[in-house]
């Protein structure tokens, strides 16, 4: 496995976040060495859709993207709905993007990407309702399992998530 010591990953999230969308790639990338910051609108702590709690180690409006090696962005409707709303987050993730930082996106995730403007010409998957706003982004949308081009790590539901973690701490470890 990848070694990932010493790297400082960031995930955006909030509320509604899809809990295994979250917490899955997490444990992934801690359980090869990098430490995570939950980084989300409000201070205190989020809750997946499905109950899951997590605490926020840094508000949007506080995170520093120079801080951090890479970004993980989970799904979840609701959650990536409310953050892509955030000119705070949007900011953080595009500044990410333009530094090169390797960025994992799965689900709905993507949906703040869009907004960033940072996918234009990369290939991508995701929950295939949000197709058309990538697409519309500049994206070439691929239906499969993990796609892995330009920096960005992406995948459609929780059922990839064994492909998803494992190109995550492959690519975090570049």
């Amino acid at each position: 496995m990848a070694d990932l010591t010493g790297k400082l990953v960031a995930i955006v999230a909030t509320n509604r976040f899809e809990d295994s969308e979250l917490t899955s790639p997490k444990e992934a990338v801690e359980a090869a060495g990098a430490t995570t910051h939950v980084i989300a609108t409000e201070p205190g702590e989020i809750e997946g859709k499905n109950g899951t709690k997590v605490a926020v180690d840094v508000t949007t409006s506080r995170a520093d993207a120079a801080d951090y090696d890479a970004l993980i962005l989970p799904g979840g409707t609701g959650n990536a709905d409310t953050i892509r709303t955030d000119e705070a987050a949007v900011e953080f993730v595009r500044a990410l993007r333009e530094a090169g930082k390797p960025t994992g996106v799965i689900c709905h995730g993507g949906w703040i990407l869009t907004d960033a403007n940072v996918i234009r010409g990369v290939k991508l998957t995701s929950y295939k309702s949000i197709k058309t706003d990538l697409v519309n982004a500049g994206a070439q949308w691929v239906d499969e399992e993990v796609v892995v081009d330009g920096g960005f790590i992406s995948s459609r539901t929780p059922k990839d998530l064994p492909a998803f973690n494992a190109a995550l701490v492959a690519e975090f470890a570049k």
